[in-house]
């Protein structure tokens, strides 16, 4: 079996299932529901993770280690004002 996630990494279903048939291989995980707290700071976007907590110390550290978010969640749209991925407006 291929180790691509460590043990105890967060992953989200989607790229779990990605990773699976990527690999023609099932991937163990266990499900786990995360509190409030902890599923938003668990996300790949700094900007959704700022609007959350600690903004000057997230953006501070998201811009000198050159990040790029693309924006593609919808809280980070909402914070961003623009458009939001729902409904009709959705590419």
């Amino acid at each position: 079996m291929s180790n691509v996630f460590s043990p105890g990494e967060l992953i989200g279903l989607l790229q779990a299932e990605q990773t699976g048939r990527a690999l023609e291989e099932a991937i163990c995980y266990q499900a786990v529901l995360l509190g409030i707290r902890k599923a938003s700071l668990n996300t790949q976007s700094f900007i959704s993770v700022s609007s959350f907590q600690e903004t000057a110390r997230v953006l501070a550290k998201a811009a000198l280690r050159g990040r790029i978010d693309w924006s593609r969640g919808l809280k980070e749209n909402l914070v961003l004002g623009g458009m939001i991925p729902v409904g009709t407006s959705e590419n």
